[in-house]
């Protein structure tokens, strides 16, 4: 059986920068393990594989190691491979997932990203993780998924040099670190090694949380906002209530076959 793939850099719009996602389209489902199996061969962040459905398509997301229930990046990249490579008409693609109806509008060279906003709650930190950072937040939240951690300065998030085999006991699925930005609204960094991500190069899920917060805090719901990872990365992120538009550019890098 072959099966086509292309990998595609999203939220940049220069190659080799934002976050690679292998995209593989599919006519009908394969077992789940063949799945995590290619996912892993793959040993991007994240692989995406879609089929086609009543409404548009049905989307899921594998990283090295597990599925998961949300990934902007890589639903970023599959919508541009579906609007470049797949003859797509329309500027909306709608998507199906496991966390419910997600859309994808096209602007110019922008992809605008509708998901649903996370809900965060105001913790206490434990030493753990506090010692798996090696520096103490301003204020910590727990969304759905995701600890998010505030910071005084951008250059706290540069610095940060986590201890990820401490990070990857921590029960989340990932860690946001978040400050307001010096040439931008906010700046962000997100570790995820419990999932076999150390550091994300982009992650556009964590942005249904950083939205919010930083909306709420410098009281504007129109926001820019970098990922401060060696590859970087650029967003647009609006806060609309219970949804959150994220947008950015992607970039095709390659296309092929997987033989099984």
């Amino acid at each position: 059986m072959k099966i086509k793939i292309y990998q595609a850099d999203a939220f940049t719009k220069n190659l080799f920068g934002g976050n690679p996602a292998a995209i593989c389209p599919l006519m009908e489902w394969l077992p789940d393990a063949v799945l995590q199996n290619i996912a892993a061969e793959n040993n991007l962040a994240e692989t995406a594989f879609y089929t086609k459905s009543s409404n548009g398509f049905h989307i899921r997301w594998f990283t090295p190691v597990t599925e998961v229930d949300l990934c902007g990046h890589a639903t970023l990249a599959a919508a541009h491979v579906i609007f470049t490579e797949q003859d797509f008409s329309g500027n909306e693609i709608t998507f199906d997932s496991r966390s419910g109806k997600l859309t994808v509008r096209k602007e110019n060279n922008l992809l605008i990203l509708n998901f649903p906003a996370d809900k965060m709650e105001k913790v206490s930190l434990s030493l753990r993780l506090i010692a798996a950072l090696g520096s103490t937040p301003i204020e910590a939240y727990k969304g759905r998924e995701d600890f998010m951690l505030v910071y005084g300065t951008q250059e706290q998030i540069e610095r940060m040099r986590p201890d990820f085999r401490k990070l990857a006991e921590v029960e989340a699925r990932g860690i946001i670190i978040t400050a307001k930005g010096n040439d931008c609204d906010f700046v962000s960094r997100f570790f995820a090694p419990q999932f076999g991500i150390d550091e994300d190069p982009v992650t556009g899920s964590a942005h249904t949380s950083l939205t919010p917060y930083w909306s709420a805090k410098l009281g504007k719901t129109e926001l820019t906002a970098m990922q401060l990872s060696k590859r970087k990365g650029h967003l647009r992120c609006k806060h609309l209530g219970e949804r959150v538009e994220i947008a950015g550019e992607s970039i095709s890098y390659m296309k092929g076959e997987i033989e099984i």
